[in-house]
């Protein structure tokens, strides 16, 4: 797993390619403020060792979220961060799905983007040294 994460004042996302032939109904655009921005690759070596990689994930956005205190979480599935074989599409959907739930079962608010999806960002990232953190598990 890698992950590029950006703590922001604004961040706003919009659908712009379907990718894949994914069954799930989602919002397609979104936007919110002070908030925790994470692009995220799963890898195909992830499914092997998936519970830790896992653990270290939530971990991970749970710590630079709480630097500022930051409550809004946004996932965004991003196969563009290393040269590793991506996880499969089920693989990548299920364990972001699984994060949100977790992270929501702790008091965050969590939007997944469009998943199968290239998206159209409009980003400010904040000036803080924990405004952006890359993480490789």
């Amino acid at each position: 797993m890698r992950m590029l994460s950006w703590l922001v004042s604004h961040f706003q996302w919009e659908a712009a390619e379907k990718t894949l032939d994914w069954p799930e109904e989602q919002a397609l655009s979104g936007e919110v403020h002070d908030a925790l921005v994470a692009f995220i690759q799963l890898e195909a070596q992830d499914v092997e060792r998936r519970s830790a990689v896992f653990r270290k994930t939530l971990k991970q956005i749970k710590w630079q979220a709480n630097k500022l205190g930051f409550r809004t979480l946004v996932l965004h599935s991003f196969s563009h961060l290393g040269s590793h074989a991506p996880a499969t599409p089920e693989f990548a959907w299920e364990f972001l799905v699984e994060l949100a739930e977790r992270l929501r079962n702790t008091g965050y608010e969590v939007t997944i983007t469009p998943f199968g999806y290239t998206c159209v960002w409009e980003m400010k990232v904040r000036g803080e040294s924990v405004g952006r953190v890359w993480k490789e598990v």
